[in-house]
Parts: structure tokens; sequence; C-alpha cells
């Protein structure tokens, strides 16, 4: 099935009043997926590729663990794709290290605000099989981020850091503005200006699929962020967004009215 960044994060902007372009790296075999995303109002720049990103996620009982193979790779992306591009936010969500250059980051954070969504960066692959690692350039490139998400894993990989706090400190001096921290069924951790906000959970009573729920999240928000809302808001609507889309396989599909309803259900359980 259709997956990672460009499909989740994408499917579920499209359920929300913004305007919204996708740029991603397809192979013509795959254009179809492309198609799809045409066909629910998305505009997409395709860079064309040799292959499509394959993916294969094993999760375990726990939807919070999962191991990953990687099957194939996409070219990178050029900065000739995105000289024409125009936007408030760019949200970055590179799948493996190399899709994504530095210097890319770079020329975006010149036209607006840069989102990043590092998992891309951690993972190292070896005999198709997925692995943590480091991320050599992330002091050069995390200056030209303002909102930058990982989960905890992630975020003590980029960091070296066990404690999620001191992990969210030390990736805000390296000039990240807002350090989005997600932790799956555990809820999630906004630092920004010094000061962390709290966000719960939101798990729907049944729980068909948590893949993607990272960047419907972000989906989430992102775009209350650019409605004016504050961090604490932002968050507890991207978690609802989230805890909804969970309830069915696939990306989000329902409304920004279904998530506000799902949260106010939601917090009246807790």
């Amino acid at each position: 099935m259709a997956g990672g960044t460009a499909w989740y994060f994408s499917s579920g902007l499209s359920r929300l009043d913004v305007s919204y372009l996708l740029a991603t790296s397809v192979a013509p075999a795959e254009m179809h997926y492309v198609h799809d995303l045409q066909d629910k109002g998305i505009t997409v720049n395709v860079q064309p590729s040799a292959h499509t990103v394959f993916f294969e996620n094993i999760y375990a009982q726990n939807q919070d663990e999962r191991s990953q193979n990687v099957w194939a790779k996409a070219d990178p992306f050029s900065i000739t794709q995105i000289q024409g591009l125009s936007a408030r936010i760019f949200h970055l969500g590179p799948l493996l290290a190399d899709d994504i250059s530095p210097d890319l980051i770079k020329t975006l954070a010149a036209k607006g605000r840069v989102s990043l969504d590092v998992q891309g960066y951690l993972r190292e692959v070896k005999n198709n099989k997925v692995y943590p690692t480091d991320w050599p350039a992330k002091k050069e490139a995390l200056q030209y981020v303002e909102i930058l998400k990982a989960d905890e894993a992630e975020l003590e990989a980029l960091t070296g850091q066990k404690e999620v706090r001191e992990g969210a400190r030390l990736a805000a001096s390296w000039g990240v503005k807002e350090v989005v921290v997600t932790n799956g069924s555990k809820g999630s951790l906004i630092y920004s200006n010094g000061e962390f906000c709290t966000i719960a959970a939101y798990p729907p009573e049944t729980i068909a699929d948590a893949t993607g729920c990272g960047d419907t999240y972000m989906a989430g928000y992102l775009y209350r962020r650019t409605k004016g809302a504050d961090i604490q808001e932002s968050g507890e609507f991207a978690a609802a967004m989230a805890g909804l889309k969970m309830e069915s396989p696939g990306p989000f599909t329902g409304t920004e009215e279904d998530v506000i309803e799902f949260l106010e259900k939601s917090r009246g359980k807790l």
C-alpha cells in the first residue's frame, strides 16, 4: 500500500482547509498513487525516479514497536525541483538519509519556515534491513529548521540524550524553534522558548493501523499552527487527529469537525 510522509501527511491535509502542494519522487510504475492523490484535490509536483522507496513495516503486538526493511530507494530530491516552489511552511519527510541534502534545507529556509520529520536521517540500511544511526550533518542542517519532529528513540539517537527534556533542549540549542517529541500511546511533548507542553494521547476504542500516525499528527499540528493556534492547542488537535486515524487502515479520511468532536469526547474520558 502507499505510505510515507508523501501519502499520510498529504492525505491528512487534503481533509483540512489549507492550500497545499506535494513535491515527491516517484517511479513510473507507481504513478497511479500520484493520480490517487490528485483525485483528492492535491497538487503534486513529481520528480521522475528510477525507483520508488519501498518499505516493509513489521509490527509487534504492541503497535508502538516495529522493525523495517527497505527493498527499493528513490532518487534524491534536487534543488532544481523546488526552485519554483513557494510556501509559508515547507514540511520535509525524508524516508532515508540521502533523500534531502542540507543544501536543499538551507535553500528552502530562505523561502519560508522549514519543518522536518527527522526519522529518515536516522536510518541506515544494511542488507535491506533498517538500523538506527546518527545524522552527521545535523548541526549544519538544523540551524535552518524551525520545527523538528522526532519520536523519543529518534531524539535519543539524534542528541545522545536518554532524558527526553534534555534532548529537546539540546536540539533547540542547535537552532530549532519548536521540538515536537512523540511517544506513541504515551502522548507527546513539545518544547519551545524554554517551556514544555505536555500533550496526552487520544487512542480510539479499537486500533486498526498505527502506520502513518506521526505524519498525521504533523499534518494536524502544522495546520493548527498556520491558523494561529498556540502550541498546546495545536498539539492536542494533532494528537486527536492521529488517534482518529488509527481506527481504520490507511490515511486519515475524516474532517476537522470529526477531530474536534473526537478530541472533546476523549478529554471527557481522561
